[in-house]
């Protein structure tokens, strides 16, 4: 049943959905390796999270997986825990925290059961601590930054909803990229029309590369864009 169906008997405020759709395991490992700039350039430039930091200190460390979404009330992490428990190998949290900074809504002891269970990474519009426990790396953190002040236990909150995260929209299930440039979230629905465009444009690049290294660019590739803006080249 869908996250946004039948809410019945849940206190205001209160509420734990099931993802419609996942990613299947291909698809996971068919994106593992797509750059986060591939995906937003194919998907129009405008999506993605902005505002946030790598706190994981790796630029090589990367992040794949499914979305498990988390809406809290600011400073407040009773359902991230809920949703650390739900969790399953390989899947990305991702929290609406409001982007508030007073208090940290994850941090290492959180980090330490999200190791045991493999859980892919997180994605937090909101505060952390214990930055040199996350710095280690091992599991991806990108967050909107940091506070020693922990949070509280009281809720309200939401797992498996629609939210806004950073000024990006996750529905439960997305597939979310994260790398060294930053953090995307992919309709599933989009995945399989969306794989042969981020290498076709991986392709492109190279050839670009190629070019630019041996000093052969076309400068026709620029010089003919400026003649359409009536610029004498």
């Amino acid at each position: 049943m869908s996250a946004v169906q039948n809410r019945a008997g849940w206190p205001a405020g209160f509420f734990i959905g099931d993802r419609a759709c996942v990613p299947s395991a291909a698809q996971v490992e068919a994106f593992r390796t797509v750059p986060v700039a591939h995906a937003g350039d194919c998907m129009g430039r405008s999506v993605g999270a902005m505002g946030l930091s790598a706190y994981h200190h790796s630029l090589s460390l990367t992040m794949c997986g499914p979305a498990l979404t988390v809406r809290v009330r600011p400073g407040d992490n009773m359902m991230i825990h809920k949703a650390i428990e739900m969790a399953g190998p390989g899947d990305v949290i991702v929290v609406d925290g409001g982007g508030d900074l007073t208090q940290a809504l994850i941090g290492g002891l959180m980090r330490t059961s999200a190791l045991t269970k493999k859980i892919g990474g997180f994605v937090i519009d909101g505060a952390i601590r214990d930055l040199a426990e996350w710095a280690e790396g091992v599991i991806p953190v990108y967050a909107r930054g940091h506070t020693f002040r922990g949070p509280s236990k009281e809720g309200p909150g939401e797992v498996n909803v629609p939210i806004s995260c950073a000024g990006m929209v996750v529905t439960p299930g997305d597939l979310v990229l994260g790398d060294a440039d930053g953090v995307i979230a992919i309709p599933a629905c989009q995945l399989d029309a969306l794989l042969p465009l981020v290498r076709a444009h991986a392709d492109k690049e190279a050839g670009i590369r190629a070019t630019n290294l041996a000093g052969t660019a076309d400068p026709e590739r620029f010089n003919a864009l400026l003649r359409k803006k009536g610029c004498p080249v």
